[in-house]
């Protein structure tokens, strides 16, 4: 009787993830909790200047300081950014993601078994924030269900989901003075037991995830465009005997912005295929 809910949850998520167009979201294999495997890796150390564009990007810093609650898990808590999971936080760790500027959407779930839910139906959604993420901007992302930050972050509006709740942006002087939280915590390393995909770049991620959301928005803001123009007149219906005649009578803004956009992302494009012939140097046939 103990596990049925567990098995029906199991099958409604088997049954979704036949449905077209439905996102399960999980981390089987990877939420293994500090209690079962404690951190091990090396002492917090801010990672060189040298590692990341500075000039063109941002860094997060993550970190969950130390608390008996969090020891005892036995599966931890798993962060998204704009859609993706990158890894499940485990007691007294941190772990840094370099990002593109701009909107970053940070979700965090609480798994069971590894399950966290289909699509905007979560078991557990323990945080959803968006943070403004600024060029050449370092920020540091307190993770605590025990007790919050003894200071606010002076730049965040009350409102600001970070600025509420077990995940919080503080200042880089809460992090690393006072009690140094931050200083006193041990890198997230991935292994076997508890793989992550995070300590890494995922700039384009970020802006292919922007691209996506943007291209969204104009296509229902045309759908809204060409209803405007409906009732204003500026719209021809097609003739019976021609289906594929009709529309505005002129150009739509939106088609515009639309094509736009998807010159800008193919020169974005172009730039990776550049950067990343650049970086082979030509020299597929000497790997040394």
């Amino acid at each position: 009787m103990g596990n049925a809910p567990l098995i029906a949850l199991s099958g409604l998520l088997a049954l979704a993830g036949l449905l077209s167009g439905c996102a399960i979201h999980q981390s089987i294999g990877k939420s293994t909790g500090a209690f079962l495997h404690p951190v091990s890796g090396h002492d917090f150390v801010h990672i060189p200047n040298s590692d990341w564009d500075r000039q063109n990007h941002a860094l997060l810093y993550f970190y969950r300081p130390h608390s008996q609650w969090a020891a005892d898990e036995i599966e931890s808590p798993s962060v998204y950014v704009d859609g993706h999971h990158y890894f499940n936080f485990r007691n007294d760790s941190y772990t840094w993601l370099v990002v593109a500027p701009g909107p970053r959407h940070i979700i965090m779930r609480r798994p069971l078994l590894g399950l966290e839910g289909i699509n905007d139906l979560d078991l557990s959604r323990i945080a959803d924030a968006k943070l403004d993420a600024g060029a050449g901007e370092i920020y540091y992302l307190r993770y605590s269900e025990v007790e919050p930050p003894a200071r606010a972050h002076p730049d965040l509006n009350p409102e600001h989901a970070l600025a509420s709740g077990d995940l919080q942006l503080v200042t880089r002087e809460f992090a690393m003075t006072g009690e140094q939280e931050l200083a006193s915590t041990q890198f997230l390393n991935s292994d076997l037991l508890a793989p992550n995909h995070a300590a890494v770049a995922i700039v384009e991620a970020n802006q292919d995830y922007d691209y996506e959301r943007r291209l969204e928005e104009l296509e229902a803001a045309r759908e809204a465009e060409i209803e405007s123009m409906k009732d204003k007149g500026m719209y021809e219906a097609a003739p019976w005997y021609w289906p594929f005649g009709g529309g505005p009578t002129q150009p739509l803004e939106t088609d515009r912005q639309i094509r736009a956009l998807e010159s800008s992302y193919a020169a974005l494009e172009a730039e990776r295929e550049a950067a990343k012939a650049a970086q082979d140097d030509g020299h597929w046939w000497w790997p040394f």
